[in-house]
């Protein structure tokens, strides 16, 4: 790692850890704002690491942003860290400034029309803690997008959550004004950059899931003796490492090719890939892990259902696994079997 990914790293792992705590958790759960943990996180500049040095953030590209969200999805972070850096990127693209406090992102169902925001838009993360959204419209000519800054006070939110207990609301917009808006060259889909902000959260996850069940496999005694002693149990998180690590690998070459790609090219494939190696890791990481802890796992006493419901919601959300695969499997019938494996190796 470099100085900037070092200082980050120690950073966000250390305020993270000291600040997400158990009771801070379930607080959150129980639907109150984190306001102590959301103005650290400002403090520190984490929410910025992707907006340039000259708008005050801290210059950082896709592989400096993994860091700071990979270390999110580790402590499950009960506040839109990563939907707000990832804000902070789209706005800085079109010469934006980003506002203080948290700032969401608003996938689908609002329009931009004249200035002006309309629509209903489902699932938008922590909408009521959020003092703006980010809106992306394409132009038909796809030769631009448009995005727009909104200021979520004025609109109608119907608070909802998902699995894990995070809020994602339903905002109703009737012609709110746009705060600020303007145009970022080519199509920009939220969608994909959603994916990719979510497979590096779920590596997170995956990773603290991993650090649970070996060291409870370590703990738990059996029979006179740890049951991480026993061959199945070691075979069991064998399986476990190998889909973390692997989701991990994933997530991390994503966003070397985004940084690689975003400006000059695509890096869908290589998100895609992450997208879907993050969700079948979820879904064998979270059985292996549950099953290791045995009963224990079940309960709301013990932390490991922080993780495993960040991971079952997050295999959702900007497109599941599924969608994913499907899209690149278009894309290879379209590309016929001769161009499949230079495409590949090409990347």
């Amino acid at each position: 790692m470099n100085e900037l990914q070092t200082i980050l790293s120690d950073t966000a792992n250390r305020l993270l850890a000291d600040r997400v705590t158990r009771k801070v958790l379930e607080a959150a759960e129980a639907g109150e704002w984190q306001a102590g943990l959301w103005q650290a996180l400002e403090e520190n500049g984490l929410p910025r690491v992707l907006v340039p040095e000259s708008d005050g953030g801290a210059g950082g590209g896709w592989a400096e942003a993994s860091i700071v969200l990979k270390a999110a999805g580790r402590h499950a972070a009960p506040v839109p860290l990563g939907e707000t850096i990832l804000a902070g990127w789209l706005l800085a693209k079109a010469g934006i400034q980003m506002p203080e406090g948290p700032v969401t992102l608003i996938s689908s169902g609002a329009m931009i029309e004249k200035g002006k925001i309309t629509g209903k838009a489902p699932g938008v993360p922590y909408a009521r803690h959020a003092g703006h959204g980010v809106v992306l419209h394409a132009k038909p000519d796809a030769q631009s997008t448009t995005i727009a800054l909104v200021e979520l006070k004025g609109a109608a939110i119907e608070e909802d959550v998902n699995l894990a207990r995070q809020p994602r609301d339903t905002v109703t917009f009737s012609g709110e004004e746009a705060a600020e808006s303007g145009e970022i060259p080519g199509l920009v889909d939220v969608k994909l950059w959603g994916a990719l902000l979510r497979a590096c959260e779920m590596s997170g996850a995956l990773s603290s899931l991993l650090e649970q069940t070996v060291q409870y496999a370590g703990e738990r005694k059996q029979f006179g003796k740890p049951i991480g002693k026993f061959q199945a149990i070691q075979q069991q998180l064998a399986v476990l490492s190998t889909h973390v690590a692997a989701a991990n690998v994933a997530a991390a070459h994503a966003c070397t090719a985004a940084d690689k790609y975003s400006d000059k090219g695509s890096a869908r494939f290589e998100i895609a890939v992450a997208k879907i190696r993050a969700d079948e890791a979820a879904n064998l990481a979270t059985g292996i892990a549950h099953q290791v802890h045995g009963a224990i796992g079940f309960t709301y006493e013990h932390s490991l259902h922080f993780a495993t419901r960040r991971l079952w919601s997050w295999r959702a959300e900007f497109g599941s696994g599924r969608d994913w695969a499907k899209e690149l499997g278009h894309a290879a019938i379209e590309r016929g079997g001769e161009a499949l494996w230079p495409f590949v190796t090409a990347r």
